[in-house]
């Protein structure tokens, strides 16, 4: 059992942001460490305390500082000893989820990366192994390498968990995640925050060595599969009539430009299609610059620009970059190619995560 093979001396530190997990979280993590759990803000709130409930590390910046993370992801300079072994925050209504560890903080397209390559840990997959796991357009492609390497099915969606529940219909055992802070499995046809924290205890519980390191799992992941440096430009509030000639401008180049796609999807389960799920930028085979439009509205819309560059055989370097410093040039390049400054009047993102 985790609360056998988990040390006496492990910490969990969980923020609940006033949402409707914290009364699971009270129980369900309670009853399986007792004191060797610390909860925050477990009680729900109508308003959630006037916070914003979103798991990430602007919004539960509070949590990330009691475990040595900074507001860019980079650890602070603080020993990891005096820091609980794993943190996390969990939405308003507890389907998403934030990991971090000691001085570190796990992206969630790394965290379902992890879980895929370390799912005989889970108990969801050990009396049957992990059969499929998929991922959203937009995440990074590290789970495409586990997926090669332990040879399960893999699927690439459009954004959007409905993409997932067709795929549960016919695999199961079964793992799926998006950038957004979205991890579930076919136990539930939903995200499930809950089930990610309980997810990484079990990874953690199996390490030979405890107390486990969050920091020293997600290094060693890096080196056996490579790093997928990664990170998010938002544009918020840009204008609906300019962000349409953002697009227009990067669809007008597909047709003479190699490197420029827009995702189109053909359902396995059911046939049907959908197009103009994002537009994709990719210098090269080891980058790429990922683009899509949200929230049309009254207050505008939001462009979203997800960076990637991959780095197969890391040095101990490459393990300590910081991953937003590291794309800003192939950022740069991307909002040239979409003439986004220009036709936006932007020339830096609102939110980088």
């Amino acid at each position: 059992a985790i609360s056998v093979q988990l040390p006496t001396d492990f910490r969990l530190l969980v923020d609940c942001m006033h949402g409707a997990a914290g009364p699971a979280a009270v129980k369900v993590l309670g009853d399986l460490l007792g004191d060797r759990l610390e909860l925050r803000r477990a009680n729900p709130l109508p308003d959630f305390g006037q916070c914003h409930p979103d798991p990430n590390l602007k919004w539960a910046s509070s949590l990330a500082s009691a475990m040595g993370v900074g507001s860019k992801g980079q650890p602070l300079d603080i020993s990891a000893e005096s820091l609980p072994n794993l943190g996390a925050a969990l939405d308003g209504d507890g389907d998403r989820n934030m990991i971090l560890g000691a001085r570190c903080f796990v992206t969630p397209s790394d965290s379902l990366a992890i879980l895929a390559a370390n799912s005989e840990r889970i108990k969801w997959f050990q009396n049957t192994p992990l059969k499929a796991a998929a991922r959203s357009m937009p995440t990074s492609r590290a789970l495409d390498r586990v997926a090669q390497e332990l040879g399960f099915e893999f699927f690439e969606t459009p954004t959007g968990w409905k993409y997932f529940g067709n795929l549960m219909d016919v695999y199961s055992p079964f793992l799926c995640g998006e950038e957004s802070f979205g991890t579930g499995a076919d136990h539930v046809r939903e995200k499930d925050g809950l089930w990610a924290v309980l997810a990484w205890l079990s990874v953690l519980a199996h390490e030979p060595e405890q107390p486990a390191s969050v920091r020293d799992i997600v290094q060693r992941h890096w080196k056996r599969y490579g790093r997928d440096l990664y990170c998010r430009w938002d544009f918020e509030g840009v204008d609906s009539t300019a962000a349409d000639k953002v697009f227009d401008t990067l669809r007008e180049q597909i047709p003479e430009k190699a490197q420029i796609s827009e995702f189109e999807y053909l359902d396995p389960v059911d046939g049907s299609t959908v197009s103009r799920q994002g537009i994709i930028f990719a210098p090269s085979s080891e980058e790429r610059a990922v683009f899509r439009l949200s929230g049309t509205g009254s207050e505008g819309a939001t462009i979203r620009l997800y960076l990637e560059r991959y780095i197969a055989n890391p040095t101990e370097a490459d393990l300590e970059t910081d991953a937003p410093s590291a794309l800003a040039d192939l950022g740069q390049k991307a909002l040239q190619l979409a003439n986004l400054n220009a036709l936006t009047g932007r020339d830096h993102p609102d939110v980088v995560t």
